[in-house]
């Protein structure tokens, strides 16, 4: 497959509405001292001194580097369709809802980040803000020029609109001159494909070559449809209903995105799949100010996924998950596990290995798309952590 034009390690960005700033913080030292045993020998009091000296800043950069990997690595993503449109409840946000939001925003001394920005520290190992947001929208409804720019000009705070070509300019729908106009402005615009077809699925009697080939072809050609109307764009990619599998990644990464956004709930992290960015939704029962405070204040949970290497669910019905969590990291004796419809799932340890879980939900799984939300408090018990993992079943229909 083709890949498109341009450089695949980087991408593009517009440059926020305002310039946007945010605290660096970071933790100092703390006291180191002798046994006073060792006050029965001669030593010298200045190379006691010299010990202390070399010790307390030994500890001082140990603190500060670990402070460092705590706080300033991580990223909280959300994701907006409508806004002011209470038609369409499951994807909509009240505008005084969202205005409060971007409030919470300026008060809190946040940094807002466009996604472009996000993905590229992610990559090189940049350290992002202590407090780090980025606002995602996917689908370029019209609400979202009418309804959300107005607020964002007056915060000055940057963001991220995905754009599935094919809709743009058809009924309530932005079109191409409006994208042009915001691009000017500074929204960073991403490819959302172009049909906004469950991508995932192989059409009738379609083989997985096929399947490849007319996949790639649909996000090639967004691509240039948005290059060739904007005179450039990013190079970051969102799935369609926030579904991916192992092969769409393939394709994904081989068009040379930079990075790709889902729909699984979560924060973005050092360390983590740039081609499976979480975001919390702000839609619907989840698009108030208080979800919306306690997702800023929510965590990375370190999770490496075992099995399934797929979120397709398979002959398998709730299907199991298995992963690994660091030890030390989180109280994992309070480590949770929520399924979207039911409630808790059944979660055991493997007594062989203390950070290893297997995970299962009680019921047969709902709907075309659900998730096992695990969550477990700091050891002090202060902090939240967070992980999704995105489950889908092939060949039913969920809009």
């Amino acid at each position: 497959m083709a890949r498109m034009g341009g450089h695949p390690e980087g991408s593009q960005r517009h440059p926020p509405l305002s310039p946007q700033s945010g605290p660096e913080k970071a933790v100092g030292q703390g006291p180191a001292s002798l046994r006073k045993e060792t006050l029965r020998f001669p030593i010298s009091f200045v190379a006691i001194f010299r010990t202390l000296a070399c010790l307390g800043l030994f500890l001082a950069l140990y603190l500060q580097a670990f402070a460092a990997s705590a706080t300033a690595g991580q990223a909280n993503i959300f994701i907006y369709h409508r806004f002011g449109e209470a038609r369409y409840p499951s994807t909509n946000i009240a505008l005084d809802v969202f205005s409060a939001q971007l409030r919470e925003l300026r008060e809190g001394d946040y940094s807002v980040l466009p996604l472009g920005e996000v993905v590229d520290r992610l990559r090189s190992g940049d350290p992002l803000p202590e407090r780090c947001a980025c606002l995602t929208v996917d689908d370029a409804f019209r609400s979202f020029l009418s309804g959300a720019m107005p607020l964002l000009r007056r915060h000055g705070f940057p963001v991220t609109l995905f754009v599935n070509t094919d809709a743009v300019g058809t009924p309530g729908y932005l079109d191409w001159d409006e994208l042009r106009a915001l691009a000017r402005e500074g929204v960073e615009i991403g490819n959302h494909s172009a049909s906004h077809a469950y991508l995932v699925e192989n059409l009738p009697g379609e083989d997985d070559k096929a399947w490849r080939e007319r996949v790639g072809g649909d996000l090639i050609r967004a691509q240039r449809q948005l290059e060739r109307e904007l005179g450039g764009t990013s190079r970051l990619f969102a799935y369609p209903y926030g579904e991916y599998s192992p092969g769409l990644l393939e394709v994904v990464r081989d068009l040379g995105f930079s990075g790709a956004a889902a729909q699984q709930s979560g924060v973005a992290a050092h360390g983590a799949d740039l081609f499976t960015l979480p975001r919390f939704p702000m839609g619907g029962a989840y698009a108030t100010l208080e979800g919306f405070r306690d997702k800023l204040a929510m965590r990375h949970l370190a999770v490496k996924v075992v099995s399934p290497v797929s979120p397709i669910i398979g002959a398998e019905d709730p299907p199991v998950l298995i992963v690994e969590i660091p030890v030390g990291e989180v109280d994992l004796s309070r480590l949770r596990c929520f399924v979207q419809g039911q409630g808790e799932a059944r979660i055991s340890r493997d007594p062989a290995a203390p950070g290893r879980f297997r995970v299962q939900a009680l019921q047969l799984l709902s709907g075309r798309r659900n998730k096992y939300t695990l969550t477990a408090p700091s050891l002090d018990g202060r902090r939240w952590y967070w992980f999704s993992q995105l489950w889908v079943r092939r060949g039913t229909v969920e809009r």
